[in-house]
């Protein structure tokens, strides 16, 4: 029985680190925003979810986006940052070109690490950007980056390289444009899946996970949003990235099978991890 007078409030707990999403919406709550949230929760941040774009999806593919109107995430963005302290920034779909210039002038106000999740193209195939975003991808929002989370056939677009580059030659060309990126490694045809970090000071680290039989959708949402949420918190990068992975390991690793197509990862923070 609580003993709090009906009037009173409980203490306040310590703030938690507040994550800005900027992702587009998945009804089927696989990827994009309820990714973000889902991610966040689990790992005890708080996301501010403001919605890029609208789709139209499914488990199996994506039918139709919708961007949204970049004066209004801006207003979302600026009411949010006038009331609350932002620790980091996390992007993921943003639909337009237009919205990429908003977006990319808004992260260089807040100065706050940038989590960059370039989707590039839903779990089905179809495409979710065109040469015009793609191009201030490139130009405005990878130079201010804190860290890229591409698969390797992102890696391989944004650095204008063809299907057979190795996560290797997509990061001597990447780290011209952004200071680190994170190439995972589950559309490769190797046993595990190896997922590479590379930093423009030379260093890098990699991990190996067991692969997993299915395909899953949500799960680069999943580990740019647990990244986003961990250096948040002030933990460094490489221990960041190994976290992260870790957890969307196991958040893969309980999916299930909501629907006919891809399964949805389960993103809940687990004990121990075998990844």
């Amino acid at each position: 029985m609580s003993t709090n007078h009906p009037n009173q409030h409980p203490q306040p707990c310590p703030h938690r680190a507040h994550v800005l999403c900027l992702s587009g919406h998945d009804p089927s709550g696989g990827a994009g925003i309820q990714a973000d949230i889902e991610a966040l929760a689990s790992i005890g941040c708080h996301a501010l979810p403001v919605i890029t774009a609208l789709t139209c999806q499914d488990t199996h593919n994506v039918a139709a986006v919708s961007p949204q109107d970049p004066d209004w995430v801006e207003r979302c963005v600026r009411t949010l940052a006038a009331d609350m302290p932002i620790h980091a920034i996390k992007l993921g779909m943003l639909g337009s070109a237009a919205m990429a210039e908003r977006v990319a002038r808004l992260a260089a106000e807040l100065q706050q690490p940038l989590i960059i999740d370039p989707v590039l193209r839903a779990g089905g195939g179809s495409a979710l950007s065109d040469d015009a975003l793609l191009l201030v991808l490139r130009q405005s929002l990878l130079p201010a980056a804190h860290v890229i989370t591409p698969n390797l056939p992102e890696a391989q677009r944004l650095a204008g390289l063809d299907s057979h580059a190795s996560a290797d030659q997509c990061a001597k060309v990447l780290l011209q444009l952004t200071p680190a990126v994170l190439i995972t490694g589950a559309h490769d045809q190797t046993d595990a899946v190896i997922n590479r970090l590379y930093q423009r000071d030379g260093s890098q680290q990699q991990w190996s996970c067991t692969r997993l039989p299915g395909d899953y959708h949500g799960s680069g949402c999943t580990l740019a949003a647990h990244l986003a949420g961990l250096l948040a918190q002030g933990i460094a990068l490489p221990v960041a990235c190994e976290q992260a992975l870790q957890l969307t390991w196991h958040s893969l690793l309980n999916a299930d099978q909501a629907g006919r197509g891809q399964w949805l990862p389960r993103r809940i923070r687990p004990e121990q991890s075998a990844c």
